[in-house]
């Protein structure tokens, strides 16, 4: 079979979603109101904690981020399928294939990492709350929010570099709504056994390493709260540990699915609905379950609105 050199390629075709032509009305209109919700909902969760003096803590420097990570990890992929949709322009030229898969990567692993970091600044907010003012310094969190950006891009710009090496079969069509990297990885007539050794091993660890940190934050909060026989701490820590593992069970679980489950199997509906759910999902329920059910989030909401309609 004839390849064709990246360095040629014109541009990939994406097949978007399998949806029938009758419902694209209906499929657009509800992935643009879950979009929306997930930009609107995360930005109203930045601009509180920036105009709440007293949502300058760790935890909202930390969710600011995350809100911001959010935003753009649902940026890079809705509104391409949304155009899609809509026109049934399904091209997507070479160059912006991949540097749509570079910022995927990079914000979806930016989630994870923060996500580890959240997890940790729990475990010493209630493990050691004498000692969390002192250990939760503004350098260190700093530092880990940085440490996370860091490494986000250097992931992504290790995997983007190592795509740009292949060559492509003549089929350039794409069973997916962007450019997901596993489904590159299956254009692709080049040896590809490089690329999977590092998304087994360099991923893997960048995928266990943030998930056995949350689980084991999660552990120790357990058996502190376990200590202490008081009912309303343990709902109270139950409500928040169980809305974080909830959203980190559906975020790990479905990129597991996707990225080492089904490297070496066609695509399918399957991995589709699986990204849907870490890429659009789950950023839209994030303000939701980490802030919106929040008391300080839910005060800080009060005064605004108050000052906004005392100026009109």
């Amino acid at each position: 079979m004839r390849t064709e050199n990246q360095s040629s390629m014109a541009e990939f075709l994406l097949l978007g979603l399998p949806i029938r032509p009758e419902q694209r009305g209906m499929v657009f209109t509800l992935f643009l109101g879950m979009y929306l919700t997930t930009v609107l909902g995360n930005l109203l969760i930045i601009l509180l904690i920036r105009l709440d003096s007293r949502l300058h803590t760790p935890m909202y420097f930390f969710l600011s981020h995350l809100a911001l990570s959010d935003i753009s990890l649902s940026s890079v992929t809705v509104p391409q399928m949304l155009g899609n949709v809509q026109t049934q322009q399904q091209s997507l030229p070479y160059e912006g294939c991949i540097s749509q898969m570079y910022f995927f990567v990079l914000f979806g692993c930016l989630d994870n990492l923060l996500l580890a970091v959240m997890a940790y600044d729990r475990y010493v907010a209630i493990c050691h709350p004498l000692h969390y003012a002192a250990v939760m310094r503004e350098e260190l969190c700093v530092s880990l929010v940085a440490g996370s950006w860091f490494f986000s891009c250097v992931h992504a710009l290790l995997h983007t570099l190592l795509l740009v090496q292949l060559s492509f079969c003549a089929n350039q069509t794409i069973p997916h709504f962007f450019c997901d990297l596993t489904a590159l990885l299956k254009l692709s007539c080049s040896d590809i056994s490089l690329n999977e050794l590092v998304i087994f091993t360099e991923g893997g660890m960048l995928f266990i390493l943030p998930l056995s940190s949350i689980l084991g934050s999660y552990v120790r909060i357990g058996m502190t709260v376990l200590r202490v026989p008081s009912t309303k701490r343990f709902l109270k820590t139950f409500s928040t540990c169980g809305s974080h593992l909830f959203v980190v069970s559906l975020y790990y679980g479905t990129l597991a699915g996707v990225y080492f489950f089904s490297l070496s199997q066609n695509s399918s509906d399957k991995d589709i609905i699986s990204s849907i759910i870490y890429t659009v999902v789950t950023p839209m329920l994030n303000p939701f379950i980490y802030s919106l059910r929040n008391r300080d989030i839910k005060q800080a909401l009060e005064i605004f609105v108050s000052r906004a309609n005392f100026f009109k």
